[in-house]
């Protein structure tokens, strides 16, 4: 066999491909070396396994932010607000959340620093805090 198997299925004629190359197949002798799939080298692979360090969330990002916010609040720093009411929100620490999505709002007060999408899920936030935290 070549290894493709056609299907004769009318109209959706697929070719399906085995996942081992037969030997003497040009796909099997030209296999990239595991640097140029990374683009990473082993000794650069080492240094990171050597100094990674797992980031644990446990409910405290919210102390990260610094108040006031910037004249423009970057994409990852808008990301870092999101995530820290959220992460407040899921462990039900709901009047925390409201209390620090409310914060973050009024720091903003139509100044523009935050984008469109990340006040509106920041006030989102705030109002479903408030909600269950009148329904605990």
């Amino acid at each position: 066999m070549n290894g493709a198997h056609d299907l004769d299925s009318g109209l959706l004629g697929i070719a399906l491909s085995d996942s081992d190359a037969e030997p003497g197949d040009e796909a099997s002798s030209k296999k990239p070396s595991q640097e140029a799939r990374t683009g990473q080298s082993e000794a650069d692979f080492q240094e990171v396994k050597r100094t990674y360090h797992v980031k644990v969330e446990n409910g405290e990002i919210w102390t990260t932010v610094q108040l006031p916010l910037g004249p423009q609040v970057p994409k990852p720093e808008a990301q870092a607000l999101l995530h820290a009411v959220e992460e407040l929100y899921f462990f039900r620490r709901f009047a925390e959340g409201a209390r620090f999505a409310r914060s973050v709002i009024d720091d903003d007060a139509g100044t523009g620093k935050l984008d469109d999408d990340t006040l509106q899920t920041l006030v989102y936030y705030e109002k479903k805090c408030r909600d269950k935290k009148h329904t605990s």
